[in-house]
């Protein structure tokens, strides 16, 4: 295992704009503060959402498309640079109305409405492309 110790720097909160798109936002808060690496926590509602799967074997993303109202049950992740740009990589559990549910990586979703809690790390991460999964990963 690859490590960097990091100590937390700013922390923000921030509710998601209802009609945008929830991956989007996060990006744009953290162009716009600055942010070149953290982790945060979100909850709320989507009216639809992409979710895409990563085939190991096909070294692939395949997306699946969900266009009805979910509960975002649970969203966490990451914000780093990827081609010197702000990137969230974001995972969310998603419910419907029955209760099901339906998990990945969140490529997009339309906020209905969105709370996150968000803390910055004392570093610049970077993502680079990783030869054994073909993966953008920290070079830690």
């Amino acid at each position: 295992m690859d490590y960097l110790e990091v100590e937390g720097a700013r922390e923000f909160v921030a509710r998601l704009e209802h009609g945008g798109d929830w991956r989007a936002q996060i990006e744009a808060f953290a162009a716009d503060e600055g942010v070149d690496a953290a982790f945060f926590f979100g909850l709320g509602a989507v009216q639809d959402a992409e979710i895409l799967y990563y085939d190991q074997d096909d070294e692939e993303y395949y997306p699946e498309r969900f266009d009805e109202p979910l509960e975002m049950a649970a969203c966490v992740g990451n914000v780093s640079h990827l081609d010197g740009e702000p990137f969230a990589h974001t995972h969310a559990v998603l419910s419907r109305e029955d209760g099901t549910t339906l998990a990945g990586h969140l490529d997009s979703a339309t906020v209905f409405a969105g709370e996150l809690y968000v803390r910055e790390f004392d570093a610049a991460l970077e993502r680079e492309y990783d030869e054994e999964t073909a993966l953008d990963l920290w070079p830690l």
